[in-house]
């Protein structure tokens, strides 16, 4: 572990975090829109989507979460699955895969190694769980800048698609 993730753990998530994620959630919203991008989330804050609340409390009691803290204080979070979203556009995998549905961080901690930490524990996960292919997908407009995080922590892209007008990328990375 880096200076930057010290004292960083990751532990599995539960319901009562949801309320850590949705102001996660928020945040990047608001962080976003400050930088002028208004596309890859929108500009209404998550918990006041008409299905934002119910969704994360899904992710937390329905899928694989995991929180990252830092001093018992969320920081990040990370949730897993068996495939990507049903309202996507997006195949599901010929073979047994592990997916990223959700890998957020808290703005104000921005460049710490959250996200890559996170990342790095779904990987983990993924080889606990007997599975070799590890998936994600993610707004590819902009600049590409979050294409190329994803690129750095070992993926590589694989499939674009579009859903309405919002271009996505598809990342895979392959886990032994």
């Amino acid at each position: 572990m880096d200076d930057l993730t010290e004292g960083l753990r990751i532990r599995p998530g539960a319901l009562t975090d949801a309320p850590a994620v949705l102001d996660m959630l928020d945040g990047a919203v608001a962080w976003m829109n400050a930088r002028g991008n208004t596309e890859q989330w929108g500009t209404i804050p998550y918990s006041r989507r008409p299905d934002g609340v119910e969704r994360i409390e899904r992710y937390m009691t329905e899928n694989a979460p995991h929180v990252a803290e830092r001093d018992g204080t969320p920081v990040g979070a990370l949730v897993l699955d068996s495939g990507p979203s049903p309202q996507m556009p997006i195949s599901p995998a010929d073979e047994p895969e592990v997916y990223v549905r959700l890998l957020i961080s808290d703005r104000r901690l921005a460049g710490q190694g959250i996200g890559a930490a996170l990342l790095a524990h779904a990987v983990e996960e993924t080889r606990r769980a007997g599975v070799e292919l590890l998936r994600v997908d993610c707004w590819a407009g902009g600049g590409g800048e979050l294409v190329a995080f994803y690129e750095r922590n070992g993926f590589t892209p694989t499939d674009r698609f579009l859903s309405g007008t919002w271009p996505g990328q598809v990342l895979a990375r392959r886990v032994r």
